[in-house]
This record gives structure tokens, sequence and C-alpha cells, in this order.
């Protein structure tokens, strides 16, 4: 019997998420280590979105599953869950795929539930073992360890993944073949949970994961006037003020959109400058790609001059205040 790979196909706005051909690319490699007969398809819900179907297609989607209905055009976990899972239960999927987005978070166990399976949220890297098993690796106790997480009695195996840990690879077109999923399930009458209105507020600066280079502060930063100079120190280089949890959590950065890690953002840029961060796992695997890795921490035995190119051991503060009075 075939073998299915899922991905669920997120949109907004008329717009696909990034995550999704991100996922297809990673899709397309757990086929290839499953072997045998195994398809690659994109589930895929809104209104007008039949159009989206081709650029699945050419990223690798065998099958496009399609619900196209007015009543989808905005994300409503009470009208996309259901049919999800009712479509699930018919074709059996192996594998089922999410970005963890904050649809995907949602969504993904909404789903999980309804098949009465499991879900491994935020890994970092997924494959397929020996017993032909996904295994999904998480950051856990903090960010401490990797933990492998499988799910071997119930189907499918899901997991989530966060927007650029994965890299979309080239076009792999496939022939497009759209299946119309059945949509009599949608309710005919007012839901008791509805979205009134979708409103987007554009950040401001260089967004994270378009930046040449970004300077990333952590705990060690000590206080909401040095984020500042962090900030300063960004704004000369035309890059971007990154942060990890600490900083937000004390309320020294502008917000969770410039969280690096497992529960914020994955970035690749040219130049990564790190201050006052211990390197956790949990941060690491939101940079380890960088191009250049360069980390100032006081510790000279702190975690991250592990994964570092340049590791500076000295007194953030003195070399925040030193670059700041040579380029101002």
């Amino acid at each position: 019997m075939k073998k299915k790979i899922w991905v669920f196909a997120e949109q907004v706005k008329c717009g696909l998420d990034p995550v999704v051909f991100e996922l297809l690319t990673k899709a397309g490699e757990l086929a290839a280590e499953l072997g045998g007969e195994t398809e690659v398809a994109a589930v895929l819900l809104g209104d007008g979105v039949e159009p989206f179907c081709g650029l699945l297609a050419e990223q690798g989607a065998e099958v496009v599953y399609l619900a196209d209905d007015p009543a989808l055009g905005m994300y409503n976990p009470m009208l996309y869950a259901p049919l999800i899972v009712e479509l699930a239960k018919k074709e059996e999927p192996e594998i089922f795929l999410f970005g963890a987005t904050a649809i995907g978070s949602q969504l993904g166990p909404t789903v999980a539930a309804g098949l009465s399976t499991g879900v491994a949220a935020h890994c970092v890297d997924m494959r397929i073992n020996s017993d032909k098993l996904l295994v999904a690796d998480v950051p856990s106790f903090g960010g401490k360890i990797l933990g492998e997480i499988l799910c071997p009695d119930t189907r499918p195996q899901m997991a989530s993944v966060k927007p650029g840990i994965f890299v979309q690879g080239p076009p792999c077109p496939k022939p497009l073949n759209v299946v119309k999923m059945d949509l009599s399930l949608l309710p005919k009458s007012d839901l008791p949970l509805k979205a009134l209105s979708l409103e987007k507020k554009e950040v401001e600066g260089v967004p994270l994961e378009k930046a040449d280079i970004v300077f990333c502060g952590g705990y060690g930063l000590g206080n909401k006037e040095n984020w500042d100079k962090l900030v300063k120190l960004a704004a000369i280089f035309g890059g971007a003020a990154a942060c990890t949890r600490p900083a937000v959590d004390e309320g020294w950065s502008g917000g969770e959109h410039l969280m690096i890690g497992t529960s914020g953002k994955s970035i690749r840029p040219k130049v990564y400058v790190g201050f006052g961060i211990s390197g956790a796992t949990h941060h690491i695997c939101g940079m380890k790609d960088s191009g250049l890795i360069i980390s100032v921490n006081k510790d000279e035995k702190a975690p991250v001059f592990e994964v570092s190119d340049v590791a500076v051991a000295m007194d953030l503060n003195k070399v925040l205040d030193g670059m700041l009075a040579r380029l101002s």
C-alpha cells in the first residue's frame, strides 16, 4: 500500500506561508528515507486558493487535497479541523507535518486529538529510523538536551516545525493532481467561534529573517539600557536586533517577534553577534546556520563558544560601549 506524507499548506490573506515549502522539501527527504511507494501531498483550505495548487506541485506535492469555499476564507479551527480529520481518516496518511506558526500550533494538536494520535511540537530535525518510524528531535528541559519523540502505535505520526528550521529546496515539479475535499461537513448555521477580521501589524526595522547581520542579546545583557545599546548598534550596521526568551520576560526587548530559537524564529544571516548568551540548545538551533558567529560572554566556558567562529571572553559592557564609541 502506498504510504503518504502530508503537509498542511497554511495560507493567510492569499499567500502561502514560506514554512509550507520548507516542509515540502523535508517531506521529500523523508519519503526517500521511507522508500517504496511514498507519496508527498499538501492539504490546502481557504477561499479562492485553488491557484496555489500549481505552486505546491512545483515544490514537490504529488497530490493537493483542496477545500476551496467562502466559509474557509478566514481560519477557524471549528471549520478546518473536522474537514482535515475526516480526510485523514479516509486517506490514512503515515506522516502529517504542520508549521509551528500561530495557526499550525493550534490546528495540529486539534487534528491530532480528533485522530487520537500525538504531535511532536517545535521539532528542530526529523528523520526515519531503521524501523521506518518518524523520529522527531525536540529540545527538552529548557533546551539543555534534545529528546527523540516517536509515535509507534498510532497514525498519522504528526510533528510541527518552526519556520526557518529547514531550508526550501529547489523546485521539483510534479504533475498537478488535485483532489477536492468533501465540504458536506461545513456547518449550515453560525458557529460559537467566528473570526471577525484580520489585522496585520508591520514590524519596524529590518525583519530578522531578512537581515544580513543580527545582534542578539540574552539574559547576560543585564538591563534595558544595554538592550537599547544593542538596538543602536544594529541600526548602525543596517541590521536587526534580536533576543532570547529571558530578554523578553524581563521586558527589555520589543516582544516575542524578536526572539530566536525553537519558541521564536530561525535565522541564517551572514553575521550573527551574540551578547550575554549562554548557548542553550533551545536558542542555538535557531541561529546555528549563520555564516559567521561571533559571541561575547565573560564566561570562558560558555557553551555558546562551542558553535562560535569568534569567541570574545570579555565583559559585554566594555565591548558594547567600545563599539558604540568607535562607530557613533
